[in-house]
């Protein structure tokens, strides 16, 4: 065989198909039987398996590369010169090299698949801030003085704080000349944004604006029996008809909840479009006759941020302000919202991972040649 001056890769390949069959099937019957009778062994990422379909791949380059090098070598000289030149040719080796890189491979992609043996039961306490937004469904949020909809700013401004919330609590009170809870308290940011697209001057009947009815409100929305972690965030242009919001916010900051203030409009304002089928028919007038003009009451907003030991913000064309109140917020100190209880599965990936190392190792090591004098020979010489 150290005669041989050319590769056998016609046997190379029946026998690493042969090899890759019979290693694909052992596998498959092995995956069915641990998924079917040990429930305890499951894959955190079964998708990473696909990867194992590579492996196919890898054989067909193999063997097309292993029969370019046997043309080659053919046509590079005949098989004396051959001899002579490139002693040492060896079919096995380079089998055997692409075996330890296909199996490297393999446990590689098993180890990404993290597979998982055995369970133990784990407790973790979360801590969040439970927030309430009171946003204005007034009329006045009608007016377009921002180049758009206060209305449509304010459920933008809800948007981007719904995304930037994660694992806090959020609740939405609406109100216009009175208040009621849109949505309660809670950790699904998929039901807040549903409810926050419902929202529109239409919600409440009774038109005015009662900011200090949805501070209370609000504040009565809050766990007693939680003491910190607790805000509110009222959306609004200040036009205030109703009640005295001012104290309705002392009231709030006296139970340890803060109070912010978002400003949606200007203070130079705008008139209130009336729409019927999204084309502007006209714009609201008061009793006698003259075109309401809304304006942002940028003071009010300010008294209410600073009796709630809060911050205002205005909300303008380009930025919603809610950044910064995040920002703030997220500096709260959290109170605990709950205990999770869960199932903690143990890994196992290292095993795996371990042995795509020594596979990988090996391949490095393993010459495709062999070496025709005998180890005792070359130590001597």
């Amino acid at each position: 065989m150290s005669a041989r001056t050319t590769y056998r890769w016609g046997i190379a390949a029946l026998a690493l198909i042969a090899i890759e069959v019979l290693v694909t099937a052992v596998f498959g019957v092995l995956w069915w039987t641990v998924d079917h009778e040990v429930p305890a062994f499951r894959f955190d990422r079964p998708d990473m398996l696909w990867g194992l379909l590579a492996g196919p791949v890898l054989l067909l380059i193999f063997i097309i590369e292993l029969a370019w090098r046997d043309r080659a070598l053919r046509r590079f000289a005949d098989t004396a010169t051959r001899a002579r030149m490139v002693p040492g040719i060896s079919t096995l080796r380079p089998a055997l090299r692409y075996l330890t890189l296909r199996s490297g491979l393999g446990f590689a992609v098993i180890a990404l698949a993290a597979p998982q043996f055995g369970s133990h039961p784990e407790e973790v306490k979360s801590k969040g801030i439970d927030l309430v937004v009171a946003m204005d469904v007034s009329n006045s949020m009608d007016c377009e003085d921002l180049g758009t909809s206060r209305m449509l700013a304010g459920k933008r401004a809800l948007e981007q704080l719904v995304d930037r919330l994660k694992g806090d609590r959020l609740g939405v009170v609406v109100f216009a000349g009175d208040a009621f809870v849109q949505l309660p308290l809670t950790s699904d940011r998929s039901a807040a944004r549903m409810f926050i697209r419902t929202i529109n001057t239409g919600t409440i009947a009774t038109q005015g604006t009662a900011i200090g009815a949805a501070i209370d409100l609000a504040h009565r929305s809050f766990s007693p029996e939680i003491s910190t972690g607790k805000a509110i965030i009222v959306v609004t242009d200040g036009e205030n008809h109703e009640d005295d919001a001012v104290t309705a916010a002392l009231s709030a900051a006296a139970d340890g909840i803060v109070v912010h203030t978002v400003g949606i409009g200007t203070p130079q304002g705008g008139p209130i479009p009336i729409r019927r089928n999204g084309q502007i028919q006209g714009f609201r007038k008061d009793r006698a006759g003259n075109t309401v003009v809304s304006r942002l009451d940028e003071a009010l907003l300010i008294q209410i941020a600073a009796a709630g030991n809060g911050l205002f913000v205005r909300s303008t064309g380009s930025s919603t302000g809610i950044v910064e109140l995040v920002d703030r917020i997220k500096a709260m100190e959290g109170a605990e919202t709950g205990t999770v209880q869960y199932t903690a599965h143990d890994d196992r990936f290292q095993y795996p991972l371990a042995a795509a190392l020594v596979c990988f190792l090996f391949h490095l090591l393993l010459g495709e040649r062999r070496n025709p004098d005998p180890i005792w020979k070359r130590i001597m010489a």
